[in-house]
C-alpha cells in the first residue's frame, strides 16, 4: 500500500504597514541587534520584526496586537506631523520550505522562510503601497478642488479670482511630488537587493502585486496635470488683474485731464 503524502506544514504570519505621519525620526534608536540601519529594522516581541521608514511608515511583521501597541507607543514619540487618520496595509505571509517565493492573485505571499532579508523586501513593498495610497487620496482631493475652477472657466469664460487658492494647490502638489520622487522613492529598489540579488524575483512579484510602478506613473501624470492647470489659471488671474490695473490707470489719467481742463476754463472766467 502506498502511504498518503505528508502534509506540508505552513506557518502563517501577518504583516502590517501603518502610515503614522509625515516623518519618523529614527535617530538614536539604533541598537546592537538591529537588522538594518536604512530603514531602521530590528526584532521585537517574541518572534516579530519592525521596520521604520523616514517617510512616516512603520511595518510590523509577526507581532501580536499587544506587541504592536507597545511598539507604536514608543514610535509615536518620534513621529512628526502625525495623522488623525492612520492609513494601513495588511498582508498574510505563508511560510514553508517547499514554497517558491510567489504571490497568487489576491492570495497570501508565499515564501520559503522568514529570513531578515526577505522581511526587508516585503516591508519595503508594503511601506511604499501604503504611502502611495495616501498620496493618491490627496491628489484626488486636489482634483475635486480644482474641478469647480475649470468648470467655471468653461461656463463663464472668466478665471477664478482667488489667486491664493491656486498657489495653495500648487504647493500641495509640490509636496506630493517631493514625497513620491524624494522621500518615498517608489521606483527605487530596496538596498537589501544589492547583497541578495536572488530576492529580485520576490520584489518584482510584490511590485507587480501592488502595482507600484503603474500607480507612481499615474500619480505623476495627475500631478503634472494639476500643476499645469493651476499655473494656467494663475497666469489668467494675473493677466486679468493687469488688464484691470491698466484700465484703472487710464481712467485716473482721463479724470486728471478733465479736472485740469476744468480748472483752466474756470480760471479764464
Amino acid at each position: 500500500m502506498s502511504s498518503a503524502p505528508a502534509q506540508i506544514a505552513v506557518r502563517r504570519v501577518t504583516a502590517r504597514a501603518l502610515l503614522l505621519g509625515d516623518r519618523i525620526d529614527a535617530a538614536g534608536l539604533e541598537r546592537s541587534d538591529m537588522i538594518s540601519a536604512t530603514p531602521l529594522a530590528f526584532h521585537a516581541g517574541a518572534n516579530g520584526f519592525v521596520a521604520l521608514y523616514r517617510f512616516g511608515v512603520a511595518v510590523m511583521i509577526g507581532l501580536s496586537p499587544l506587541e504592536e501597541d507597545n511598539v507604536l507607543e514608543q514610535v509615536k514619540l518620534r513621529v512628526s506631523g502625525p495623522h488623525e487618520h492612520v492609513d494601513d496595509e495588511s498582508a498574510m505571509l505563508e511560510i514553508s520550505p517547499d514554497f517558491d517565493d510567489r504571490i497568487p492573485p489576491g492570495g497570501a505571499i508565499a515564501m520559503k522562510d522568514l529570513s531578515e532579508q526577505r522581511l526587508l523586501v516585503v516591508a519595503d513593498a508594503l511601506a511604499k503601497t501604503v504611502s502611495l495610497g495616501r498620496d493618491e487620496r490627496e491628489v484626488n482631493s486636489v482634483f475635486d478642488t480644482i474641478e469647480p475652477f475649470a468648470a467655471n472657466l468653461a461656463r463663464n469664460g472668466r478665471p477664478p479670482w482667488n489667486r491664493r487658492s491656486m498657489l495653495k494647490l500648487i504647493g500641495q502638489t509640490l509636496l506630493v511630488q517631493h514625497r513620491v520622487s524624494g522621500r518615498v522613492a517608489v521606483e527605487e529598489k530596496p538596498d537589501v537587493l544589492w547583497d541578495r540579488p536572488d530576492l529580485e524575483r520576490l520584489y518584482a512579484r510584490l511590485e507587480d502585486e501592488y502595482e507600484l510602478k503603474e500607480r507612481a506613473e499615474t500619480l505623476k501624470r495627475k500631478l503634472d496635470t494639476i500643476v499645469e492647470t493651476a499655473r494656467i489659471l494663475t497666469d489668467m488671474i494675473d493677466a486679468d488683474r493687469a488688464t484691470r490695473l491698466e484700465a484703472t490707470i487710464v481712467v485716473l489719467i482721463v479724470a486728471e485731464i478733465v479736472i485740469t481742463i476744468g480748472q483752466i476754463l474756470t480760471g479764464r472766467h
